[in-house]
């Protein structure tokens, strides 16, 4: 039996897709039911039995023998959000929680981390567990999933098998709850339809021209694979990147999606607000040596190929994976 928190969100969903597609249908579908526009990332799953986020704790301490694998991919994800409280208890606390069933109970455990933790990549994109201490996230989001990982690799007991996987700029499929915090795909494909032109941020950093600040985006398909890929393997315990190692500009992703919905190219640029300027991040990159260093070598598809997929086969017709 298999546990997926957060299975009716983005990432979520789309995991208990890839588990149905391989063969697993004895799961266990764990978040927070109420909101019925989340809740259509289920339709036609199969799976056992749904558990709301705030009784799995106690539900998990009595039914641990029958648990063979715990994705725990729910959070609280609005960077925007800036009351601490909220994430201390369903980032940091909850997550401490299910590690210390899955330590006790002898589980396997795979846990949602956060590129948001390398904040503006002072120290790089590297996922070495040495430089997690001194990691500086640009919000209390990104705050806490560094809070978990620092705990975690603290902890003199451990799971039989953990992994935290960072990660970075994740589209595809099952986003249309997610309003303001979807991906820019999604945003440029609305926009797009209803405008026939595509707003970008102006570069205020020399070193970037209009459009061509970078970001390491990767499709949700091959997020979900290299999850599974973990639940078959159990590779050496750790915190692992999950980008695509290839960072791309926004131009490149805005044109992908122009040509992916068949409409000629019209982009302007507009001046990013001040207010977060200051926060603004020009690059980020993840460094895959550790993933790579596992033996996974299923290729991640181009920007080209994911949009493409993305826009053609669930956004134009708006189906759900």
């Amino acid at each position: 039996m298999i546990v997926v928190t957060g299975a009716a969100g983005f990432i979520g969903s789309n995991m208990v897709s890839k588990l149905n597609s391989e063969g697993y249908i004895d799961l266990i579908l764990v978040d927070d039911f109420s909101n019925d526009e989340k809740n259509k990332n289920l339709e036609n799953k199969n799976y056992s039995e749904k558990i709301q986020r705030d009784e799995f704790i106690k539900w998990a301490d009595k039914n641990f023998k029958e648990l063979d694998f715990i994705f725990h991919l729910g959070a609280r994800t609005d960077t925007a959000e800036f009351d601490k409280s909220v994430f201390d208890k369903l980032n940091l606390n909850y997550s401490k929680s299910i590690w210390e069933i899955c330590t006790r109970t002898r589980i396997p455990l795979l846990y949602a981390s956060s590129a948001a933790t390398y904040g503006m990549g002072e120290m790089g994109y590297d996922d070495k567990h040495e430089i997690v201490d001194k990691l500086k996230p640009l919000n209390p989001y990104g705050e806490s999933k560094n809070e978990f990982d620092k705990w975690v690799l603290k902890q003199k007991q451990a799971p039989p098998f953990w992994a935290g996987m960072k990660f970075f700029n994740v589209y595809g499929p099952n986003e249309y709850h997610k309003d303001r915090m979807a991906s820019v795909i999604f945003h440029a494909f609305n926009q797009i339809k209803e405008t026939n032109k595509m707003q970008l941020f102006r570069s205020h950093n020399p070193g970037f021209k209009d459009g061509e600040q970078m970001r390491d985006f990767i499709y949700v398909k091959d997020v979900v694979d290299v999850l599974f890929f973990f639940l078959e393997n159990e590779e050496p315990s750790g915190i692992y990147n999950l980008g695509t190692g290839k960072a791309r500009t926004f131009l490149d992703l805005v044109k992908a999606t122009f040509k992916a919905m068949g409409i000629g190219e019209n982009i302007e640029f507009i001046d990013t607000p001040e207010d977060i300027r200051d926060k603004y991040q020009y690059f980020t990159e993840a460094n895959m040596a550790k993933l790579l260093d596992t033996g996974y070598f299923i290729p991640f598809s181009s920007l080209e190929q994911g949009i493409d997929d993305y826009v053609k086969f669930f956004l134009l017709p708006g189906r759900y994976k």
